[in-house]
Formats: C-alpha cells, sequence, structure tokens
C-alpha cells in the first residue's frame, strides 16, 4: 500500500512581513496562518502522513498552539529546518519513512490550498510523475538588463507563475536533492532539481487565490479571501 507524506517548510523567519511574531504563526481569521496549512492536508484522504519544518525555537509552540490544539494527527513528527529552503526540505526529506512512496512539498504559508490540487498531485505522483502547480500569468512579461532597459518581452502564452504543491515520487526527490546538494547547486523550488536531472515535470493548474502570505499585503489579501469563504 503506498504512502502519501507532505512536507510543510515554515521555517522562515519572515524579514519582509516586518512583525515581531515569525509570519506562519500570524493569526489570520481565528487561526494561525500555518494551521489553514496543515489542516488542509489533515483533511486530505489522500495525504497519510504531515512533517511540518520549522525553526527549532518554534516547534513547541507549533506543537502546542497548532498540532495538538486543532488536532492534526497525522503530524507525527516536527522537524528542524535549515538555513535556507532547501536545505528545510532536505531535511524533511531525511525523515521520510521507507515506505513513503510519494512525497508533496508545499509551502506553510499558502493556507489556500484545495483539496484538488492535493489530490490530483498525489494520483499523478503515484503514476510516477513529477508535477507542480502554477497559474498562467496575466500580466505582460519583459526582460531587462541591469540598467532597466527592456531586451525582450517574453511570449506570455508559455508562462506559468509555479506554485506549490508539488509532488514527486519519493525515491526520485531524494536522489535529486542528494546530487544537487553534492554539486551545491541551488533552486528556488523542488521542481527546479527535478528538471536539472533531466526529469520531465508536469505543471497543473492551481489557483489565483493559492497566494504564498510573504508581505503584509498578502497578509491583507488573504484576509479577503478568508472573508468571502
Amino acid at each position: 500500500m503506498s504512502k502519501a507524506t507532505a512536507l510543510i517548510p515554515a521555517a522562515g523567519i519572515g524579514k519582509r512581513m516586518a512583525r515581531a511574531v515569525a509570519k506562519q504563526f500570524l493569526p489570520l481569521g481565528d487561526k494561525p496562518l500555518l494551521a489553514y496549512t496543515l489542516l488542509a492536508f489533515q483533511r486530505a484522504p489522500e495525504i497519510d502522513e504531515i512533517i511540518p519544518i520549522l525553526p527549532q525555537e518554534e516547534m513547541e509552540l507549533c506543537l502546542k498552539d497548532i498540532v495538538e490544539h486543532f488536532h492534526i494527527t497525522k503530524v507525527r513528527t516536527l522537524v528542524a529546518g535549515g538555513k535556507e529552503r532547501q536545505d528545510s526540505v532536505y531535511q524533511g526529506l531525511m525523515k521520510l519513512e521507507d515506505d513513503t512512496d510519494v512525497v508533496l512539498v508545499h509551502d506553510g504559508v499558502r493556507p489556500f490550498v484545495t483539496h484538488d490540487m492535493i489530490r490530483e498531485c498525489v494520483e499523478r505522483a503515484k503514476k510516477g510523475e513529477c508535477i507542480a502547480v502554477g497559474v498562467p500569468l496575466k500580466d505582460t512579461m519583459k526582460e531587462v538588463n541591469a540598467e532597466g532597459m527592456v531586451k525582450k518581452t517574453l511570449e506570455r502564452s508559455r508562462l506559468w507563475a509555479i506554485q506549490t504543491p508539488q509532488a514527486f515520487p519519493a525515491k526520485t526527490l531524494k536522489r535529486v536533492y542528494e546530487e544537487s546538494f553534492a554539486q551545491h547547486l541551488h533552486g528556488t523550488d523542488d521542481a527546479t532539481f527535478v528538471e536539472r536531472a533531466g526529469i520531465p515535470v508536469r505543471v497543473i493548474m492551481g489557483s489565483y487565490e493559492n497566494i504564498k502570505v510573504t508581505t503584509p499585503e498578502d497578509l491583507l489579501l488573504a484576509e479577503e479571501i478568508i472573508k468571502r469563504r
């Protein structure tokens, strides 16, 4: 029987938020921001285990105020994150149990992930695909040089803004992470490491509401989304 595990990197300190509280623990509606994310995976029957990846000093707070308070039973372990996001994900990958066939990676500060996204990611990864959720860009995109001058206008119809979750066969993601670390390669998302290894990545439709809460403006938008829901 295949097992699907969700890694939730939430170890960032959130400098752009300019708040005393780490952004993943900021209140959003009636819950901490991170609680929405964890509850989405808790409610998804396709997910067997959730591994939050946190700053060492915030692990007890997360355990008491979120995991235990909201009865998130799929969390069986917490992992201390690293300096960069990829370090945190790697730490999470090292905690996967041997029977994990599929791994999803989802930003802890994307609270509006839907069950449909999670379900499709798991189903496709179980078939051996590597998946990234995203949305087509709405704005015209231009490449500029160091002086701010336009070099060219990019073809918008082929450009997508990539989100999370991203889903992979567990052995594939572990292998490409180990290879990337050995070569001192860096990436801003997990699909980047897979792409560099020459493995195809399929992009599936996400949602324009599936925002990453990084700035005070993002938090205001998240509050409006909560009100509408």
